[in-house]
């Protein structure tokens, strides 16, 4: 069984910051792509930032040059920093990783969710 644990959302006034993390546990034999995603009222989820096993990262155009993806293989983390926040960033945000669990067998594997709210 492997677990993803989001930390760090909350409440900002638009134009502050929020970072958010989230760590993956158990049975891990390595992970893939990880990445963030969000979902509104009333919307579809959506695709905030991807960070490939390489490093390779891919934002939203909603996002770009606003938020930055990062993780540390070592710890199984990734990182979230959102800067510039606007009302229309609020949203569950979740934590999305391709974990594989042996040689044969990846699991798509989700967080619980944290609520991001921004004021104006």
């Amino acid at each position: 069984q492997v677990q993803l644990v989001e930390s760090g959302g909350g409440l900002v006034q638009a134009g502050g910051s929020l970072r958010l993390s989230c760590e993956a546990s158990g049975s891990i034999f390595s992970i893939n792509g990880m990445g963030w995603y969000r979902q509104a009222p009333g919307k579809q989820r959506e695709m905030v930032a991807d960070i490939t096993g390489g490093g390779s990262t891919f934002y939203a155009d909603s996002v770009k040059g606003r938020f930055t993806i990062s993780r540390d293989n070592s710890k199984n983390t990734v990182n979230l920093q959102m800067n510039s926040l606007k009302p229309e960033d609020t949203a569950v945000y979740y934590c999305n990783a391709q974990i594989r669990v042996s040689l044969w067998r990846q699991v798509d594997s989700w967080g619980q969710g944290t609520q991001v709210t921004v004021s104006s």
